[in-house]
């Protein structure tokens, strides 16, 4: 596909990555544009047969991109996965430390051997004591204090999605354009090689509760023992049954508030002239709250919430988003297709280009679907060649062939 106008039309990605962290990096730049070439053992990639929560990672973390199986025991698809990487931008791989330098692949190798190469490598930790160490999301999520904050101080919980392999991902993307802007504003030949941390990716989640700390001297409180920060932010039962979060965080929403939902003995008592003073008076304000609260069917309640600008949400599960509005609104969703054609539906990328949603119809490859065009394409041409002929990160160069 070509002449689609977005970002990354023309830059190349030759992708080695597995689980989460390291094909969201991927997926995210084959959405802004990028020919992303995905090199699969004979075997696939592990995740295309997971089951349970795992069924949706292959499908969803890998949309977009080709997939070319090589076997790097044979010394014909080491010279083209060199080939591949001659005509790349960008490497991607998650592998443990020294895994890849077994393969002559090893970060340093390739940018001494490709300059114009951005080698990008998604680990488990920085450089440091802990580098050698495999990490997942629950373990860094344990390590760094995250758990304990969404959790309690007895019964650590970890987020209920991939929330640091996805950010992780987020990071290497952010990484990488920085990267490319570099070559592009004069530094073709720049080496460009970026370690990106799922434990760090963590530590900076939880820096807000780690800086606390440093400025108060107080050990931060876990969100469900934490100290609010406003008179009213709580979830509450409806007439119905059902429950909705309220957040009322301003002096107007506290006096709208109050006024609509008859709780004007707030408002007229001076002692709860103040938010501090409210916070301390939660025990007396919330069960008057809740009680008035409770008067009122989930949808009347919204639209009265809505009506005066308060912050609220229903309490929604994940398939209770396939009937919200907002979700359902054109381009909120896109419509993708699994290895065997099926569709499936997708919330979009959180952005918009130009007005637009990005992520319409793309597919995911079946295992080696490209290996035979990628082998013609090149197939007939020299490393040595294709090393001289490498323009310095040019945007159209390789647009013909990219397909998506």
């Amino acid at each position: 596909m070509t002449g689609t106008g977005l970002p990354l039309e023309g830059v190349r990605v030759v992708e080695m990555t597995h689980m989460v962290m390291g094909p969201t990096c991927g997926m995210i730049l084959a959405q802004l544009g990028a020919e992303v070439i995905k090199v699969e053992p004979p075997a696939g990639d592990k995740t295309r047969s997971l089951g349970g929560m795992g069924t949706s990672f292959f499908p969803l973390f890998n949309r977009g991109k080709r997939s070319v199986v090589l076997d790097f025991a044979k010394p014909e698809d080491r010279e083209l996965m060199h080939r591949l990487l001659a005509s790349a931008d960008v490497f991607l791989e998650n592998f443990r430390d020294g895994q890849l330098e077994k393969q002559g692949l090893g970060a340093d190798e390739l940018r001494r051997k490709y300059p114009h190469l951005i080698v990008a490598g998604h680990k488990g930790f920085l450089s440091g004591p802990y580098e050698h160490r495999p990490a997942l999301d629950e373990v860094v999520q344990m390590m760094s204090g995250l758990a304990a904050m969404t959790g309690t101080r007895d019964k650590p919980q970890r987020v209920g999605s991939s929330a640091n392999d996805i950010m992780g991902g987020m990071f290497g993307v952010i990484s990488i354009l920085a990267a490319l802007y570099q070559k592009r504003n004069g530094n073709a030949e720049a080496a460009a090689g970026i370690r990106i941390g799922l434990f760090e990716n963590c530590l900076f989640l939880v820096a807000q509760h780690m800086v606390e700390y440093e400025m108060t001297g107080n050990k931060p409180r876990s969100m469900p023992e934490r100290e609010h920060a406003w008179p009213i932010y709580d979830i509450f039962e409806t007439r119905g049954g059902e429950r909705i979060f309220i957040g009322v965080v301003t002096e107007g929403h506290w006096q709208s508030f109050c006024r609509e939902f008859g709780l004007t003995e707030f408002l007229d008592d001076p002692s709860l002239c103040t938010t501090t003073a409210r916070i301390m008076a939660r025990g007396k304000i919330i069960p008057r709250a809740a009680e008035e609260i409770k008067r009122w069917d989930a949808a009347e309640l919204s639209a009265k919430l809505d009506g005066l600008n308060i912050c609220f949400s229903p309490i929604n599960r994940p398939e209770d988003l396939f009937d919200d509005p907002h979700v359902l609104r054109v381009g909120g969703l896109v419509n993708n297709f699994n290895v065997d054609g099926t569709p499936f539906r997708v919330p979009a990328l959180p952005i918009q280009w130009n007005g637009a949603n990005i992520g319409e119809g793309l597919k995911v490859a079946p295992l080696g679907a490209d290996t035979a065009a990628i082998r013609a394409e090149f197939g007939g041409q020299g490393l040595e060649s294709q090393e001289l002929e490498k323009p310095p990160i040019a945007p159209t160069a390789k647009a013909a062939g990219r397909r998506t």
